[in-house]
């Protein structure tokens, strides 16, 4: 059984930072990307960032601020989230597949884990 399963989120100030993990079971992702969307109150859920094969890929919304990695060996990714704004307030749900950069493309999900930021 296949499972992301996420971890790090929370509540922060204004200008605060964050690391999300995600850490694949059941399989690996190793030849896959994996990455982030994230869901706000009221919206669509929307591409955050992804990685895969070295290439990284990011929302304008969060460029200069977000770094995504990842741990190949441990089928871990990883969100840094820099200068953060209320406006990131959101689910962040964790993305793995062959494709991650949309979010019908999606092949596996984490459960999602919440990043408040207040002002």
């Amino acid at each position: 059984q296949v499972q992301l399963v996420e971890s790090g989120g929370g509540l922060v100030q204004a200008g605060g930072s964050l690391r999300l993990s995600c850490a694949a079971s059941g399989r690996t992702f190793r030849n896959d990307g994996m990455g982030w969307f994230r869901q706000a109150p009221g919206k669509e859920r929307e591409f955050v960032a992804a990685r895969k094969w070295g290439i990284t890929s990011y929302a304008n919304s969060v460029k200069g601020r977000f770094t995504t990695s990842r741990d190949i060996v441990r089928d871990t990714v990883y969100l840094q989230m820099n200068s953060l704004k209320p406006e990131d307030t959101a689910v962040y749900y964790c993305a793995a597949g062959a494709d991650v950069l949309s979010v019908n493309s999606v092949s596996y999900w984490g459960q999602g884990t919440q990043v408040t930021v207040s002002s």
